[in-house]
């Protein structure tokens, strides 16, 4: 007897064990657009003394770590992308203009002698207006921002109202040597002043005190910075002191910031809808399968702690659109399941008298091929997203591939081992998997030939291309920031907003051709390259018109990067349209391929061509949806030409285009309930996940829709006229060893 069910049991426990110690021993590292906060993205620029290359990021990278750490925030994230990218994430700073200027600020510190005061250049010296506009001659740094040890923001109510700022020097000698030097000058006169020069500005040039004397100077290496700052500049100010110099200057090309509000409404929306999405697929499946199918549910909770746990382990951030790709990779579970009672079903009917638990067998390994080849093109998929996409939108990539990988897990090994307990211990009507069930019973009693209309098919999927090429030409796409560049800030009002009284106070505000949209209470301006100033002016004037608002999101691409993703995106379709025809071709062969990826460019088109005709924005979770449909779409594909071949193989002498539609009949109750199984998930979705996940969903279900129609109407009978001019063999039959560990002889 083999044993191998015992070690499938053995091994399912101790992964679901690790996963629930896992789930219960590292918190979870929410993302900012789910805990608020502010990401800022930098790039590193040439200066005319430094070179922007991977070494000075890394250094600057450690000033900015050293900065987030001074203003107290609570675990920032700092790390470098490629050669020249910083990217900080600085959870709970909600003041972009305070983060950007802190945290990005070159800050090289010195300190100069000052030679005297010059209307313009001297023979020598650098000249600098001081704090009072007094255009003072400098000498060469004495100190640079290196020799700082330690800075702090200071009051002293005996001195009087304000706030300084104490400067530690680490060469007390070098301090000394310099105030001693202007000690030597009058009292009044310019040179006995000492200029504190920052980022090519002079902050503060105080007078060394008369009772300092000559080429004695001023012991201990200590010093202040005046000049009635308010506690918020004289923290800044000492924040940047004390962080040192950035070894090379830094361009902020990408800021995002999102209210904490808005992230706890982003995660109740995702919780109400992974909830009742998992509820009415698991409902869905416990009717058509019975009990099997409950078996399935409960692996698809196990699904759900692998997957957690995993992305746990990883350190991986979870964020909207990563929460998005969790809930639909239960989705790609179902759909593993499905085509496992599917075969078993099939092997059932086919030939009773073997058992239900030989069935449940067979439909394991004959679904496997087919499982297989689904899985490595979502996560083909979910790979481009990783490598192209930046920012939440590479979180979705990650949490798709993980949801993949443990979907796998859930209904290959926990799926197995449940239903093997079950099988054979109860009545076969009570397990699910004797019915063949309404949908394949009504194609066996009525078996339609529909490739016999192969072209009207192929002529009605040009229709619809056509129509949504018209809609490219007339309305165009409309690129989000990300693409475009530029600025999108959201406000939430406090009571519902009319549209023309905000545009005309973001008119006021001097913006009056950014772009304003509303939706109950929330108001979203869209502009050009607007400064964190002006928005802070389109928030005041919105206060005015509208009463008190409350800036919910704040995004900022500069135009450089937006050229860059939107080029990125368009390579990301292109590359993984490519790579789905070079995978088809070689497991398959090049006429399936070919009819797949000419197939999916209809899937596509019809989602493009809806979004332009509806404007909807076409931003990086639109492109998260998009390859999304690539991979769920070539599912559908590959499951039928898996049948395809199959079928071939047994009936070499067959036409082909009767081989074709007998695979597609044979595959329509899968299809059936894993396209059920997604819509609900995605109607969820929809309805509860917010205006973000809702075109998400909307644009996932118009890809499953029609990717599902085109699996059987447009990739069907393209393979069919592809085969007509091929000269490619047919596939041989399967050898007897193949036979044998399939368990069948001929397929039928």
């Amino acid at each position: 007897m083999s044993r191998a069910p015992f070690w499938r049991a053995v091994a399912s426990l101790l992964l679901i064990a690790t996963a629930l110690l896992l789930s219960v021993t590292i918190p979870p590292r929410l993302g900012l657009d789910l805990r608020g906060g502010t990401q800022l993205v930098f790039e590193t620029r040439d200066s005319p003394t430094a070179k922007a290359d991977s070494e000075a990021t890394d250094r600057a990278v450690d000033v900015l770590r050293r900065r987030a750490d001074a203003l107290g925030v609570v675990d920032p994230t700092l790390l470098r992308s490629g050669e020249r990218r910083i990217i900080a994430e600085l959870p709970g700073v909600l003041d972009p203009r305070q983060a950007a200027d802190v945290i990005g600020k070159t800050a090289q510190l010195t300190f100069h002698p000052v030679l005297g005061t010059q209307a313009g250049t001297g023979a020598s010296g650098r000249v600098l207006p001081d704090e009072s506009g007094q255009r003072l001659r400098l000498g060469p740094a004495a100190i640079t921002g290196d020799g700082v040890s330690d800075a702090a923001a200071r009051n002293d109510p005996q001195q009087g109202p304000g706030w300084f700022v104490t400067v530690d020097v680490r060469d007390a000698d070098a301090w000394q040597r310099l105030t001693g030097e202007a000690a030597c000058h009058s009292p009044g006169q310019a040179q006995r002043r000492v200029a504190i020069v920052l980022d090519n500005k002079i902050i503060s040039s105080p007078q060394v005190d008369p009772s300092v004397a000559c080429q004695v100077g001023i012991p201990g290496g200590s010093t202040q910075i005046t000049g009635s700052f308010t506690h918020q500049q004289a923290q800044d100010l000492a924040v940047l002191i004390k962080g040192g110099s950035l070894p090379v200057p830094l361009a902020l090309i990408e800021q995002r910031t999102v209210g904490p509000t808005l992230g706890a409404q982003a995660i109740e929306a995702s919780t109400k809808a992974g909830i009742a999405g998992v509820l009415l697929t698991a409902l869905f499946i416990a009717l058509t399968y019975r009990l099997s199918g409950l078996m399935a549910t409960v692996a698809l909770a196990a699904y759900g702690l692998i997957s957690y746990a995993a992305l746990l382990a990883l350190g991986a951030t979870v964020t909207l659109p990563g929460l998005a790709g969790f809930v639909l990779a239960i989705g790609m579970a179902v759909d593993a399941n499905v085509l496992v009672f599917e075969r078993a079903r099939e092997e059932y009917g086919r030939v009773p008298r073997r058992g239900l638990r030989a069935a449940l067998d067979r439909g394991f390994t004959n679904a496997w091929s087919a499982i297989a080849d689904s899985n490595i093109t979502t996560l083909l998929a979910a790979g481009l997203l990783f490598w192209l996409a930046s920012g939440p939108v590479r979180g979705f990539g990650v949490t798709l591939a993980v949801g993949v990988l443990a979907s796998l897990a859930s209904a290959m090994l926990i799926t197995r081992v449940l239903a093997h307990l079950l099988i054979g211990r109860t009545a076969p009507r009570l397990s699910g998997l004797a019915a063949q069930g309404r949908v394949r019973t009504w194609v066996t009693q009525h078996e339609p030939h529909i490739m016999a209309a192969g072209r009207r098919w192929l002529a009605a999927a040009a229709a619809l291309v056509a129509a949504a090429l018209a809609g490219l030409a007339l309305h165009g796409l409309n690129f989000g920031i990300e693409f475009t560049g530029g600025r999108m800030v959201e406000f939430t009002a406090a009571r519902p907003v009319g549209i023309e009284v905000a545009r005309q106070a973001v008119a006021e505000a001097g913006h009056p051709a950014a772009s304003v949209q509303v939706s109950g209470t929330t108001v979203s301006v869209r502009a050009g390259q607007v400064s964190a100033d002006e928005v802070v002016a389109i928030e005041q004037a919105l206060d005015a018109g509208l009463g008190k608002v409350t800036k919910q999101r704040d995004e900022l691409i500069g135009p450089s990067l937006g050229d860059e993703l939107r080029r990125n995106a368009l390579i990301a379709l292109a590359v993984a349209l490519a790579a789905q025809l070079i995978y088809l071709a070689v497991r398959f062969r090049w006429t399936f391929g070919a009819a797949a990826v000419l197939a999916l460019v209809v899937d596509t088109c019809a989602v493009l061509g809806l979004f332009a005709w509806l404007g909807r924005p076409i931003d990086g979770v639109f492109l998260a949806a998009m390859l999304t449909i690539i991979g769920y779409s070539i599912n559908d594909k590959v499951v039928v030409f898996d049948r395809v071949r199959e079928l071939w193989q047994a009936r070499r002498q067959a036409r082909f285009a009767d081989v074709v539609n007998a695979a597609i009949l044979q595959t329509v109750p899968r299809t059936v309930n894993t396209g059920l199984g997604a819509l609900f998930i995605l109607t969820a979705l929809a309805v509860f996940g917010g205006d973000t996940l809702r075109d998400f969903a909307v644009a996932l279900i118009v890809g499953i829709v029609v990717g599902t129609v085109s699996s059987s109407l447009v990739a069907g009978p393209l393979a069919i006229e592809f085969e007509r001019f091929s000269k490619q063999p047919p596939p041989l039959p399967p050898t007897p060893r193949q036979r044998r560990r399939r368990g069948t002889g001929a397929v039928l």
